[in-house]
């Protein structure tokens, strides 16, 4: 697939360095050279120096032979602009990136796609509906729905208390043919890996469960903490993440939002009229603890710095704040803030590229989440006719070692995959994978 990417920003340049992997032609545009010079030394691309708004660079990237165009520039003008106009030029495919919530509205996203633009992501309202889900789930550091709800990935640290840490998957799987759950990947030291029935649950392990809806609270049981009820949050950082969740949650909780700049505070005090907002430094220790951090239940650090997000999110944690998330954007932080014990990382990058990966892929995939504990990815296939999957029971299959059939939704039934099962043609199927098996894995359900 050829693909033209706008912006060589850090968005653009995990995008390209993520689908250079693959069997893909990347072409990288940006007006700042240095940005594309730094790309080329780490990623097998095409780098073209100018303005993707201007017919010349769009010419000179080729984009009416591109297959896709992904506009992720700084500026949401630029992004809406290019991608139009790659559109009009031959481009197959165009999407862009977005700063407003308006442009999202059934009405408008019509006059999009009017003008060439086929698809446009916010990777800051995913990210704020990310924390909002994982705020109903504390004792989780991810949780993702599939198929509408009837399927999830529920993952979670093992708690010394867990009545999983020293068992065997078989051993904790004595029922396997009508379990509610599977355990699909477990990450550990950095590395992570798809379990077989003598690998042994550790303390400290970060397990992932596919599991259907109605089996949540008990899979949660299994990290050996309890559920807590947010009644009190406080937010560090006015940002649209921040802003977002403010304004979902204020009418259910009491919210305390903390921002550094007096002008931004005065603004978010006019725009959200049911949460208290403070003008403080959140890396003042005294000021945290005289807002109360020490009485709150659950602590968001979503600053534009991640190192004080990082700082901000392990004070929370010595304090004894329940749960704990920080917006990590520098990907080489992740499993730093991980091993310090921040309960929830999130990352633009990754929510970004979880919205794109599925364009690049020539099967029918119905949704991506690209995983911040692990390079891993969990992919929902909608299944056709004919396609390999729906040959030969799954146990037969010959299914990459490095990828794992998680649940199976068919109509309105929900399957937790056994070996034995048989999968139909326009089943939803629910796939652990780790890098090395994604481009394989597609092939079965094609």
């Amino acid at each position: 697939m050829k693909i033209v990417i706008a912006g060589a920003g850090e968005v653009g340049s995990h995008l390209a360095k993520m689908l250079s992997g693959g069997m893909h032609e990347i072409t990288v545009v940006d007006e700042d050279q240095k940005l594309l010079d730094d790309l080329s030394s780490m990623a097998d691309v095409i780098t073209i120096e100018g303005n993707p708004t201007t017919f010349a660079v769009l010419k000179r990237a080729s984009v009416r032979k591109a297959d896709l165009f992904i506009a992720v520039c700084h500026e949401e003008n630029m992004n809406i602009i290019s991608a139009m106009l790659a559109k009009q030029l031959g481009a197959r495919k165009s999407i862009a990136r977005i700063d407003n919530n308006e442009y999202l509205e059934p009405n408008n996203k019509e006059i999009f796609i009017n003008i060439g633009i086929d698809y446009l992501f916010y990777p800051e309202k995913v990210a704020a509906r990310e924390v909002i889900n994982l705020l109903g789930h504390t004792s989780t550091t991810e949780y993702v729905d599939f198929s509408g709800g009837k399927l999830a990935l529920v993952v979670f640290k093992l708690d010394i208390t867990s009545p999983l840490v020293g068992k065997t998957l078989i051993e904790a799987t004595a029922d396997r043919e009508n379990l509610p759950y599977r355990t699909v990947a477990i990450t550990r030291d950095g590395n992570t890996i798809i379990p077989r029935g003598n690998d042994q649950f550790m303390e400290g392990d970060t397990i992932y469960v596919i599991t259907n809806k109605e089996s949540v609270r008990s899979v949660i049981e299994f990290s050996g903490k309890a559920n807590v009820s947010i009644n009190n949050l406080m937010i560090l950082g006015g940002s649209r993440i921040g802003v977002r969740i403010a304004h979902e949650l204020q009418e259910e909780v009491n919210v305390k939002l903390i921002d550094y700049n007096a002008e931004k505070a005065y603004k978010l005090a006019e725009q959200l009229d049911k949460t208290l907002i403070i003008n403080e430094d959140g890396r003042n220790i005294e000021s945290m603890l005289e807002e109360g951090l020490s009485s709150m239940d659950a602590f968001v650090a979503v600053t534009g710095r991640s190192e004080t997000n990082i700082l901000a999110a392990m004070l929370a944690k010595k304090m004894g704040v329940k749960k704990v998330i920080a917006e990590v954007e520098n990907l080489n932080y992740i499993n730093l803030a991980e091993s310090i014990g921040i309960d929830t990382i999130i990352n633009k990058k990754l929510i970004t590229a979880s919205s794109i990966f599925r364009f690049t892929m020539s099967t029918d995939v119905q949704a991506i989440k690209c995983l911040t504990g692990s390079n891993a990815e969990v992919l929902e296939f909608i299944v056709k006719p004919n396609s390999p999957v729906t040959k030969q029971k799954i146990k037969d299959l010959e299914f990459p070692h490095d990828a794992i059939i998680g649940g199976i939704v068919r109509g309105d039934k929900v399957f937790i995959a056994v070996g034995n099962m048989e999968i139909n043609a326009y089943d939803r199927a629910v796939v652990f994978a780790l890098p090395s098996a994604i481009a394989r894995v597609g092939r079965f359900f094609n």
